[in-house]
């Protein structure tokens, strides 16, 4: 009895059970009820452990690899626990092991089954498995590692750690896949990790890596991929490839930290590789030129002749005759990029080709401003407290979300990533809104001016009319010019802030970072001369040597000096203030929507005298109709417009006081999230030992972010019309320009 029942534990088929783990009926009647139970029990662990195997026989011919290594290895499991145990039980009773075999010639079923109680569990799992495998043959890596892992969170150590097991099978193949993606370059025809086009496929990776490793994998396998299509005159050193294979041979995905730690080591070191061998320092700095040149609008002709002909466009989209197509179409858009060139610095610009305007809407009809204020009245209350959208500024140029973007190609899209094209797609919304609404509010300045001129012509010194509607209609005016001198003076200053104190003081910085002063190479190949051999400095962090050991510049410390170069920008921008920005967006609509007031009027603010309601009627009217409505929107756009002036000195004021300017050259984790999208976040590049040091050197000479937004302050409250509220004071009879 013993012998059959260990072979039936063994897998060989018998009489006892002649159907799943029951016993035959003709041994009931001779069996206790407790040898059948035991028996029965030993039976359900022998059907189990046949079920596994066959099942894994069958699963061993699927076409995917990782299931065929789960197969193999739970074979593995088996076969060096489970099989031995049987075969260890049975030498034990042939040699009459006292702890088996009562009094040298009886062995009790409970002692066999008290031995292989230890299998009950770990068998149920492993049938669970196989059979939910065979459902899904065609499982990716990544669900399949996951399911492991999962099942592996139990309290029951022996299941836990055969799933462990089978999780670091399942990995070690996968690691071989990304080895060979992320060292080599080279993707499988047979279950690839990622596509064509270095996109992850899905299902292809396991839900514990960060999306900073999948990052960099993609990073890393695209370059040297891409260098190797290009077959570049020099290519990853054998012996920098071994160790990085090393490094990851030497962790498993699911072991988080080390693998993170693993992943961003080789790209550290691939990336200085590259920006010695690849990437030059004369593209970095013309790619820095580019980005300042038009999406911070350092090119002042090029940024208000492209605001020009974008509103051309939509004049003549507006204007077209019947049955012509009147929507705005990217190409549309990327024309008027070419049309703002001419005769201007950017006509002959290479970097111009690689611009272009992107519709996330889809192409569009053109909008003019809306007269409307009702939405003025509740935009800064529906808008505090939320995250900023980007929306606030990407619609001001056509009315509908616009972004500028920029065509990255090899190798530059290893110096500049999409978050950080995202971070300069939001200044170039800010500034070119700001610059739109500036030149708007000094063309209806002149409109004014011109007006006024041709009506003295008739008027003499005063405005036209009998005694009252003379001075109805000289409070008109002299309300008007106080508001759109108000606007002007804000928006000067802002402008001035903005592109003097924040701009063009942090692009001089950048462009003055040691390594960045320097005579550059014309070509990739004098650059290489320069550099030397192909293996990687002990260190790391040695770097293109260029202009002498002063100027020395490794990758990494050049991005984190572009990060930091970025969050700076938009810090000084006041982009990382949810509030102020907010703010800001409501105060250019006042002024879009005053600047397109005074064109539906014909661009004067007093209507003409001949004008049906410009003099008072005969009905004991004290004023013109129209002199009395247009004075009620005039002064309810001042109205407005101080009050947000007001909100906005506040928010920059408390805003000092409570830090929220802070660079992240003193805390990396701050980033800023623009319409759902995380823009650029320093603390996402590894940092090394020189980075760190250069950094620290930095700090001792660098004034804070916060000194820029006092600048503003002091510019704003220069005579003390904010510090003392006389806005808050001024009644709506007092003379508005009282005060000049």
């Amino acid at each position: 009895m013993i012998a059959e029942v260990l072979l039936v534990l063994a897998g060989h088929p018998s009489s006892l059970f002649p159907e799943n783990h029951t016993v035959h009926p003709s041994f009931s009647p001779l069996l206790h009820p407790g040898e059948q139970q035991c028996i029965e029990s030993l039976g359900l662990i022998a059907f189990r452990y046949r079920t596994i195997k066959s099942l894994c026989a069958q699963l061993q011919s699927s076409s995917s690899r990782y299931i065929s290594a789960v197969c193999a290895s739970i074979n593995h499991i088996l076969k060096d626990d489970y099989e031995a145990l049987v075969i260890s039980t049975e030498e034990r009773v042939l040699r009459r092991d006292a702890t088996l075999v009562a009094s040298g010639s009886f062995v009790p079923l409970s002692s066999i089954r008290a031995t292989f109680a230890e299998w009950d569990a770990p068998l149920l799992a492993l049938v669970s498995l196989v059979e939910e495998l065979r459902t899904r043959q065609e499982i990716q890596p990544g669900p399949l590692i996951d399911l492991l892992l999962e099942r592996a969170k139990t309290g029951v150590h022996r299941i836990a750690e055969i799933f462990t097991q089978l999780s670091h099978a399942v990995e070690r193949v996968w690691r071989v896949q990304l080895i060979a993606f992320l060292i080599h370059g080279s993707v499988s025809e047979m279950n690839p990790l990622v596509s064509d086009t270095y996109t992850f496929l899905d299902g292809s990776l396991p839900s514990c890596m960060t999306s900073q490793s999948r990052d960099s994998i993609i990073y890393v396998g695209r370059a040297i991929s891409t260098v190797k299509a290009a077959k570049w005159q020099k290519q990853l050193p054998t012996d920098l490839a071994i160790e990085h294979a090393n490094a990851l041979e030497s962790v498993m995905p699911d072991d988080q930290p080390n693998f993170d730690r693993v992943i961003s080591q080789i790209r550290t070191s691939v990336s200085e590789w590259l920006w010695m061998n690849v990437l030059t320092l004369q593209a970095v700095e013309e790619a820095v030129d580019s980005f300042a040149n038009y999406f911070l609008l350092r090119n002042g002709e090029f940024g208000l002749s492209l605001i020009r002909e974008i509103e051309r466009l939509k004049i003549s989209r507006l204007t077209v005759r019947s049955g012509s197509p009147s929507m705005i179409r990217e190409q549309d858009l990327n024309l008027v990029l070419l049309r703002a060139s001419l005769g201007t610095t950017a006509q002959q610009d290479p970097a111009l080709s690689c611009l272009r305007f992107l519709l996330p809407s889809g192409p569009i009809r053109p909008l003019l401003p809306s007269l409307g204020g009702g939405v003025l009245t509740n935009s800064l209350s529906q808008s505090i407290g939320k995250q900023l959208d980007s929306s606030l500024f990407t619609s001001t140029l056509l009315g509908t979300p616009l972004v500028l973007t920029y065509t990255v190609t090899w190798p530059l899209d290893l110096f500049v990533h999409p978050a950080e094209l995202s971070s300069y797609g939001a200044l170039f919304s800010y500034l070119s809104a700001l610059r739109k609404t500036h030149s708007n509010i000094h063309t209806c300045w002149s409109s004014l001016s011109n007006t006024q001129r041709a009506r003295r012509r008739w008027t003499g010194l005063g405005e036209g009319g009998t005694a009252g509607d003379l001075e109805a209609r000289k409070e008109l005016l002299r309300c008007g010019w106080g508001v759109v001198r108000d606007m002007s003076w804000f928006l000067d200053t802002l402008m001035g802030y903005v592109m003097i104190d924040v701009v063009d003081v942090e692009y001089r910085r950048m462009k003055k970072q040691p390594g960045l002063i320097s005579t550059v190479p014309s070509s990739t190949s004098a650059l290489n001369s320069t550099l030397g051999k192909h293996s990687m400095p002990t260190s790391r962090s040695a770097a293109s040597h260029i202009g002498g050991p002063t100027s020395s510049l490794d990758f990494t410390t050049l991005r984190q000096m572009h990060a930091t170069y970025l969050d700076r920008l938009l810090t000084g921008c006041l982009l990382t203030n949810l509030e102020v920005t907010s703010t800001l967006a409501s105060i250019f609509e006042v002024c879009e929507r005053f600047v397109a007031q005074v064109e539906r009027w014909g661009g004067d603010i007093l209507p003409a005298l001949l004008f049906e309601g410009s003099l008072k009627g005969g009905d004991g009217e004290e004023v013109g109709a129209l002199v009395k409505e247009r004075r009620a929107v005039v002064v309810e756009i001042n109205e407005t417009l101080h009050e947000l002036l007001m909100t906005f000195y506040e928010h920059l004021s408390s805003s000092i006081f409570q830090r929220p300017f802070a660079s992240s050259s003193a805390d990396a984790s701050k980033s800023m999230a623009l319409g759902g999208h995380t823009t650029f976040n320093m603390s996402r590049i590894p940092v090394t030992s020189s980075s760190k040091s250069r950094i620290m050197a930095d700090k001792a000479d660098i004034v804070d972010v916060r000194r820029h937004v006092e600048r503003l302050m002091l510019r704003l409250d220069f005579n003390g019309g904010f510090s003392k509220f006389s806005w808050g004071r001024k009644d709506k009879d007092d003379d508005i320009l009282g005060d000049l």
